[in-house]
């Protein structure tokens, strides 16, 4: 079946993974339609409720700090013959429990609604108050884990802001009960040919830390095992102090340097796009817009990896992997995305089509091939992580930017799929990139979960066009090099070296073997 568990740790991490569960949940078909297009084993696991019907929950492991659920129960109605109290688990002690309850948090009119089986009101930013108030999926009971050792709503939840925190936490929790085994295990074994494992996270704080312990000890029990890792940034144009602003820098040099060296393929996203098109009206403050960003590319460009046969372009995480790291230790990729109306996209392949019929002038499938070879396309938004200080500014004026390898992900009628499929095979060093092109007619769904931050056609399309890519390039040295200089400024002696020495490694794998062709003084 080739199942993929998802592993979300962390707010930044948990708004994103509600809009990808809701998106799932949408491609669900019921007798007398179509089969859906999309393979629901690789994302959900069957299973059965205490009252013998059938359930079909996500496999993932979700985990977040005390108070961050909202009014998510850990116990939900599918499961409520077993219900074991608020998202927690039960206690460890042998004597009765003494139990305080805290004033419970009422759920969301949106949830209100939907457990009515109502429509539900729109939401906005301001009614958004936790990730759950808009989750249209129920989560097994074990697949919640809540770290009841910090707590948002409390001083303790400063602490969570160093990177170091969350490393000793994992080592702590781990060594009393082997978190693998009592939270993933479980998900695992029920998988008959599992494809890999994707962690969604944030990097800016003990997220970071946490994740890298995680990703240590999975690479040390999965072997080759392919593991993806979103790594998530905090923080739009929020007020913060200059102390928080640079910790946050270091905590994600940090987990750039550690996460990258276990991590099959790991993606920095940031929390508003460099280079973002009008279309996109985008209050970064929001973590439910900022998510929906997140969601809309990142829900794009896996969906080659959980497509039926015949429905589209199917491509596997390995696939993927070996198309933008064919050498094996470019592991960082950066993430773009262009989204388009539907019925525009269609109009202009139609009239392309007639056009190039009426002058005879199709090129034949190779020297199509060739030509996008040598000019890949743009992409309207660019979610490489934020601007750093030594960065070249997008402005600099550049000879065209090397790539080693690009996946493609397109949904819709994108000229830019029409005979392209295959794989374009190179040498990535001397004869251009290595180029992997997916596509489907399967559209993003914009659901009444997802804000109203995309302006595309007439503004009132339920569904869009998206096309992604996820990149190898010669920009990500300047990333990591720059990256590198704040590690030398901002992580303390005993640390310091070690990182710097291994993110100029990092970078030394973006710029050997390749002429880099700048006109600007300033190289």
């Amino acid at each position: 079946m080739h199942e993929i568990v998802t592993l979300q740790f962390g707010q930044e991490a948990n708004y994103l993974g509600t809009h990808f569960w809701n998106a799932q949940e949408s491609y669900f078909t019921y007798p007398p339609e179509e089969e859906s297009p999309v393979n629901h084993d690789i994302h959900f696991r069957p299973g059965i409720a205490p009252d013998g019907s059938e359930t079909f929950t996500p496999r993932a492991l979700v985990y977040d700090l005390k108070g961050s659920f909202g009014s998510l129960k850990k116990v939900n109605a599918l499961y409520e013959v077993e219900d074991e109290g608020p998202v927690g688990g039960r206690g460890v002690w042998s004597s009765p429990p003494i139990i305080r309850h805290a004033p419970p948090i009422p759920p969301s009119p949106y949830q209100v609604h939907l457990d009515a089986g109502l429509p539900p009101p729109p939401l906005t930013a301001a009614s958004v108050r936790y990730w759950s108030d808009y989750a249209r999926v129920y989560y097994h009971p074990k697949s919640l884990v809540q770290l009841s050792e910090f707590d948002v709503g409390d001083a303790t939840h400063r602490a969570w802001e160093k990177w170091d925190v969350g490393a000793d936490l994992f080592g702590t929790l781990d060594r009393e009960e082997d978190l693998l085994d009592r939270d993933l295990r479980p998900f695992i074994e029920e998988c008959d040919s599992l494809q890999g494992l994707q962690i969604l996270t944030s990097v800016t704080d003990a997220w970071g830390g946490w994740t890298a312990r995680w990703t240590e000890r999975l690479r040390d029990e999965f072997g080759k095992l392919g593991i993806w890792v979103w790594g998530l940034e905090q923080g739009g144009n929020e007020p913060i102090n200059r102390e928080k602003r640079l910790t946050r820098l270091a905590n994600s040099a940090r987990s750039l340097y550690e996460i990258s060296e276990q991590a099959s393929v790991y993606v920095p996203v940031a929390n508003t796009p460099l280079k973002a098109p009008s279309y996109l009206s985008l209050n970064a403050n929001s973590k439910w817009q900022a998510s929906a960003v997140h969601a809309l590319a990142f829900e794009s460009m896996t969906l080659p990896s959980r497509l039926r046969a015949g429905n589209g372009q199917r491509g596997s995480l390995n696939e993927l992997e070996e198309t933008i790291n064919s050498t094996g230790k470019r592991r960082i990729a950066k993430l773009e995305f262009s989204v388009a109306d539907p019925d525009i996209l269609e109009d202009k392949v139609v009239a392309e089509a007639a056009q190039a019929d009426k002058v005879g002038a199709v090129l034949t499938r190779q020297d199509e091939s060739n030509s996008k070879d040598d000019r890949l396309n743009d992409f309207d938004a660019d979610l490489s992580t934020t601007e750093l200080p030594g960065v070249r500014q997008r402005g600099a004026r550049r000879k065209k930017e090397h790539i080693f390898g690009r996946a493609e992900s397109s949904r819709g009628a994108w000229s830019i799929a029409e005979g392209s499929e295959g794989r374009d095979m190179h040498d990535g060093f001397h004869n251009g990139p290595i180029v992997q092109r997916y596509s489907s007619s399967l559209l993003f769904p914009l659901l009444d979960s997802f804000p109203s931050i995309i302006n595309v056609g007439d503004g009132h399309a339920n569904k869009v066009a998206v096309y992604t890519g996820l990149t190898t390039c010669a920009s990500i040295a300047e990333q990591v090099r720059a990256t590198e200089q704040l590690v030398r400024r901002l992580v303390s002696m005993e640390e310091r070296e070690a990182i710097s020495n291994g993110l100029a490694m990092i970078a030394e794998e973006y710029e050997e073997g390749w002429d880099s062709g700048t006109d600007s003084d300033d190289d």
